[in-house]
């Protein structure tokens, strides 16, 4: 006797139709959490309609706001990476803002202790490399605790971040300090040459460029590599890699650097092509928000990209929502957050709806 099959089951097959669900399940937690923001904004007093034309025409209205929402996106890609590639592994690493704040770091005390000895590209390179390593080293450690000592990586690595932000915090007001920038503790500015110039005819700077090639070589390399199917199969059992010969440890350490790397040459972008000198203002946010980034995407680095522009976008539109609506620029910190609880909370639909279910 037959067996009666889904509607699913006679349509397209599982693999297409997880596919499909990985794309529709984020739309729809988007979708709740602009409800749910919307009732937040009128208990606030504010029309939601006229709040969400704000946000696009702050984010996408026009070429000036297309920029801010760029300048902003460049370092979202990055941080997130350092979540979504330990994803893969079965790791979460949340440790984004201390990486960050390392590279930037080691980016600043590259510069000075170059200064202009050499050309400006190969100082602007010897940033990144350092900003690369420092970062990469910093989430290494949040690896290496889980695989050798059993510490959770996500505790660990939430923890570097409060240790990166007091060591550099200790630097700009000591030994780092310059004397002349008298309106809050800060190091001594980049020489102007070795700054990370713009993209000819816009204001947005190069960093967007080192975002979207790190995006590309991170997917290829996890998806079109056996090292990428070896990080997966061990994020799908360790178990059985172990089993099977795999390096579980040396893949656990190699992949937390590479994220970690990717962390900090935000760190090194933001240094150089915005703030210009280390200082309390590093610590932005990007690698918090570049966690919820690498959630939304479902931890795939090229939808990273088209992410980190929606996310860059919100938050480009904080200070609109304070001048047209009496808003707190902190609004879009609060739309950040029920995003993420959103997004979260449809993780437990995935493989559930009517239509996606194996069979």
């Amino acid at each position: 006797m037959a067996i009666a099959q889904s509607p699913s089951a006679s349509g397209l097959p599982y693999r297409w139709r997880r596919s499909i669900e990985a794309v529709l399940l984020p739309i729809l937690a988007l979708l709740v959490a602009l409800i749910i923001f919307g009732g937040f904004c009128a208990l606030a007093g504010a029309n939601p309609l006229a709040v969400y034309g704000s946000i696009y025409k702050a984010a996408f209205g026009r070429w000036s706001a297309w920029q801010n929402t760029l300048i902003r996106a460049a370092p979202l890609m990055l941080t997130a990476l350092c979540t979504a590639l330990p994803a893969r592994l079965g790791l979460v690493i949340i440790g984004n803002e201390g990486a960050l704040v390392i590279g930037g770091l080691a980016a600043v005390v590259t510069a000075l202790g170059v200064g202009t000895a050499l050309p400006p590209l190969l100082v602007q390179l010897a940033m990144a490399v350092a900003a690369l390593v420092a970062g990469g080293l910093w989430i290494m450690l949040a690896g290496a605790l889980r695989h050798y000592r059993g510490v959770n990586e996500t505790i660990s690595s939430l923890l570097l971040n409060y240790i990166a932000i007091a060591l550099m915090n200790h630097l700009v007001e000591g030994p780092l300090r310059d004397p002349n920038f008298v309106t809050k503790p800060s190091s001594y500015e980049i020489a102007e040459l070795n700054w990370l110039g713009e993209i000819p005819g816009s204001r947005i700077h190069w960093g967007l460029l080192y975002g979207l090639v790190a995006c590309v070589i991170a997917y290829g390399l996890i998806q079109r590599t056996s090292f990428g199917f070896a990080a997966r199969a061990a994020g799908s059992n360790v178990r059985a890699a172990r089993m099977a010969g795999l390096p579980v440890g040396q893949l656990t350490l190699a992949v937390c650097f590479l994220g970690g790397s990717a962390a900090g040459l935000a760190g090194m972008v933001e240094v150089a092509a915005v703030q210009k000198r280390l200082n309390e203002s590093l610590v932005s946010n990007y690698g918090y928000a570049g966690i919820l980034v690498a959630f939304v995407s479902r931890h795939n680095p090229l939808a990273t990209v088209l992410v980190a522009i929606l996310l860059g976008g919100i938050l480009a539109s904080g200070g609109i929502l304070q001048r047209s609506h009496g808003l707190p620029d902190a609004t879009v910190l609060v739309f950040q957050g029920i995003v993420f609880l959103c997004i979260l909370a449809s993780d437990s639909f995935y493989g559930r709806l009517p239509g996606f279910r194996e069979g």
